[in-house]
C-alpha cells in the first residue's frame, strides 16, 4: 500500500530508490558494497564474530556464581538461541551474498527487518523479546568493529559505490544523522536521504545539500512507517516521501528526474561564464567545502575561490584524538593547491551545538550536554579555551599560505575582549614562525558574523579585521532565539524576519563603506530567492555549496542592481518582506 510521509523540503531534486534503515544502535555502524570475490570473506567475518560472542555467553555462564539467579542463565541461553538462530545470522548472510552488504550493514538491515517483525507480534511478552535481540546484535556488531578498527575508519577505507547495474539504488532512513557520520555517507552509496528530525539548516540537511542530493527532514514518523527495503521516492522540493509508489506516480517522479537533469545541463553551461550583473557588477561566487577533496568540485562547478573551508570536520570522527599542526597543515595545503591560486577561506574549528567533539573535558562535556549547547563553549570560545590547539591551528593555517592565497575566518565572535585574545594569538603565531624560519605568506583575518552583537558593533568590529562573512544559520538561530536543531520550534525559523534583514543590511552596508570585504557564507548565499535582495543591499561577495552556484550565476546575470537597490527600502519596510520580494520578483519577470 502506498503511503505519503510529510517533512521538510532541504535538499531539491527527486530521488528513486530502495530504503535502507539505520537501526539505533550504540555501535558505529559503517555502510558499503564488498566485491563479488570479498563476499565469502565478510560471510566468513561474520561467522567468525558470532563464533567469538557464542564463545563469550558460554563463558559468562560458566563463570557464573552458584548463588546466581536461575533467570539469569536463562537469559544467557536465550541470547545464544538467538546468535544461532536462521532468522538472525543466516537470513544476514543472505543480505551480504545477495546484495554485497558489507557485514555490519547486513546486520543492521536484518535486526530491523526482526524489529519491526516483534512490534507487530500482538503478545506482550513476544514483544519484549526485541531488547534481546537488539542486545545480541550489538554483542555481534562490537566484535565486527573490533576485527576491522573502528567502524568509521572502516568507512573511510571502504571500496568505492558498486555499478548497480540495473538494480535499484538506495536511499537512508533514519531517525538522526550526525554531522560527523554525514561526511561519511559522502563516500557512501546512497542517493538521498530521509530523517525523522531536523531543520532546513541542520547539519544534516546541509551536508545532503552539499553531495547535491535529494532530502527530506523532520518526517516525524518516516522511521517507523518505512520498512527495509520498501521501494520510495523523495521529493525534495515538496519535502514529500512517497512509500511504495503506484506504477502512475513512479513513472511521473521518473520523466521529473529527466526533467532535473536536463535543467542541470542548461545551467551547467554557465560554469565558466563570469558573474556580471545586467549593469556591470562583477560579483564573487565561492564555495563552502569540508575536506581538501572537495575542491575539485568547488573548481568543476565555476567557483572563484573558497569562501569557507569548515576546518571542524578534520577534528570528527577521531575517537577523541585531535589532528596535530602537521596533519592540518597537509590538509589545509592541499586544498589551497587544489585551487590553483584562487582564494581559500578556512575557519578556524567550529566545534560545540550541533557537532560535537569526541574529546571533550569533563566541564566541556558537561556544557556540551546542557540545556542550551548553543551557547556554550562553542566555536573561538572553545578554541580559546585550548590556546595549545587554537595555536597549533593558526600555525598551520598560516604555513599552508606559502601555497597560495589564504584567509582566516574566525567563527561566533562577540566580545571585544575575545578580538584582542585573536589577534594577540595570531601575532604569537607569526612571531613563532618568524623565530623558526618558516615560510608564510599574507593572510588576512576575518570576523563571522552571526550573533546579533556583533551585527550591532559591525562599526566596532570593522577596526579590527581585514574582512567579515555573515554565517545566516547562526544569526537566524541567534536573533529569533530559535535552536535550529530542536524539531520543536524549526517552523519559526524564518530567515524573511524583518529583524534578520535588517541585520543583514547593516552589516553590508557598513563593511562597504570602511571598504572591508563582506560575502555570506550561510544557507541564503545558495537560496535563489534571496538572490536579488542581497545584491540590492550591496552583497558582491557569495559562498555556497558548489552544486548551487549556477542557479545563483543566472540570478546574478539576470540582476540590474540599481533597480534591486531601490527596491530593498521597501522590501525591509514590508511587513511581510518574504511576499513584497516576491511580488517584486514576478513584476521584473524574475523565475
Amino acid at each position: 500500500m502506498s503511503i505519503q510521509v510529510f517533512g521538510i523540503a532541504v535538499s531539491r531534486g527527486v530521488a528513486i530508490g530502495r530504503a535502507v534503515l539505520v537501526a539505533s544502535s550504540r555501535i558505529d555502524v559503517a555502510h558499503y558494497f564488498v566485491a563479488t570475490e570479498q563476499v565469502a570473506s565478510e560471510i566468513a567475518r561474520l561467522h567468525a564474530a558470532r563464533d567469538v560472542v557464542s564463545a563469550e555467553l558460554e563463558g559468562l555462564k560458566r563463570d557464573m556464581p552458584a548463588d546466581a539467579p536461575h533467570e539469569l542463565a536463562a537469559l544467557l541461553d536465550v541470547h545464544q538461541m538467538i546468535l544461532h538462530d536462521e532468522s538472525l545470522t543466516g537470513a544476514t548472510q543472505v543480505w551480504i551474498d545477495e546484495r554485497h552488504y558489507n557485514a555490519e550493514w547486513a546486520l543492521s538491515a536484518q535486526l530491523e527487518v526482526l524489529a519491526r517483525q516483534f512490534d507487530d507480534m500482538e503478545d506482550a511478552y513476544l514483544r519484549e523479546r526485541k531488547a534481546d535481540v537488539e542486545q545480541v546484535v550489538e554483542r555481534l556488531l562490537r566484535q565486527l568493529s573490533h576485527q576491522a578498527g573502528r567502524a568509521a575508519g572502516a568507512m573511510a577505507s571502504a571500496p568505492p559505490a558498486r555499478d548497480f547495474g540495473g538494480a535499484d539504488p538506495l536511499v537512508l532512513v533514519a531517525n538522526d544523522v550526525a554531522p560527523a557520520d554525514m561526511m561519511q555517507f559522502k563516500r557512501s552509496v546512497f542517493i538521498g536521504f530521509v530523517t525523522d528530525v531536523g531543520g532546513r539548516t541542520s547539519h544534516t540537511a546541509i551536508v545532503a545539500r552539499s553531495m547535491d542530493i535529494p532530502a527530506v527532514v523532520g518526517a516525524r514518523e518516516a522511521s517507523r512507517l518505512i520498512r527495509q527495503d520498501d521501494l520510495i521516492v523523495i521529493d525534495g522540493d515538496a519535502g514529500v516521501v512517497i512509500v511504495n509508489p503506484s506504477d502512475i506516480v513512479l513513472e511521473e517522479y521518473r520523466f521529473r528526474q529527466r526533467q532535473i537533469v536536463l535543467e542541470r545541463a542548461r545551467l551547467d553551461r554557465l560554469r565558466h561564464t563570469p558573474a556580471v550583473t545586467l549593469d556591470g557588477h562583477a560579483v564573487e561566487l565561492l564555495a563552502n567545502i569540508e575536506l581538501p577533496a572537495d575542491a575539485a568540485a568547488a573548481l568543476e562547478a565555476g567557483a572563484v575561490g573558497v569562501g569557507l573551508f569548515r576546518s571542524e570536520f578534520l577534528f570528527m570522527n577521531r575517537e577523541g584524538v585531535l589532528p596535530g599542526e602537521d596533519e592540518q597543515f597537509e590538509a589545509y595545503r592541499d586544498a589551497v593547491v587544489a585551487m590553483r591560486g584562487l582564494p581559500v577561506t578556512i575557519r578556524t574549528v567550529d566545534i560545540g551545538a550541533d557537532k560535537p567533539l569526541e574529546r571533550m573535558s569533563a566541564q566541556e562535556h558537561r556544557n556540551e550536554h546542557g540545556l542550551n549547547p548553543a551557547l556554550g563553549l562553542r566555536a573561538i570560545r572553545w578554541s580559546l579555551s585550548e590556546p595549545s590547539m587554537f595555536r597549533q591551528q593558526l600555525r598551520a593555517i598560516l604555513r599552508a599560505s606559502a601555497y597560495g592565497k589564504v584567509r582566516l575566518l574566525i567563527p561566533m565572535v562577540a566580545q571585544l575582549a575575545e578580538v584582542r585574545a585573536i589577534m594577540e594569538a595570531v601575532s604569537r603565531v607569526r612571531q613563532q614562525l618568524d623565530d623558526t624560519a618558516v615560510s608564510y605568506g599574507r593572510v588576512e583575518v576575518g570576523a563571522m558574523i552571526e550573533i546579533p552583537a556583533a551585527a550591532l558593533m559591525i562599526e566596532r568590529f570593522l577596526r579590527h579585521f581585514d574582512f567579515v562573512s555573515v554565517g545566516t544559520n547562526d544569526l537566524i538561530q541567534y536573533t529569533l532565539a530559535i535552536d535550529r536543531a530542536d524539531q520543536a520550534v524549526a517552523h519559526l525559523y524564518d530567515p524573511w524576519h524583518p529583524a534578520v534583514l535588517q541585520l543583514l543590511h547593516q552589516t553590508i552596508k557598513s563593511a562597504n563603506a570602511h571598504g572591508r570585504g563582506v560575502s555570506v557564507c550561510g544557507e541564503m548565499a545558495g537560496d535563489p530567492a534571496f538572490t536579488e535582495l542581497l545584491l540590492g543591499m550591496g552583497l558582491r561577495s557569495f559562498s555556497m555549496h558548489p552544486a548551487q552556484i549556477s542557479s545563483i550565476k543566472q540570478r546574478v546575470l539576470r540582476a540590474d542592481t540599481r533597480q534591486l537597490a531601490a527596491a530593498v527600502a521597501m522590501v525591509l519596510d514590508a511587513a511581510d518582506p518574504a511576499a513584497a520580494a516576491a511580488e517584486l520578483a514576478a513584476s521584473r519577470g524574475a523565475r
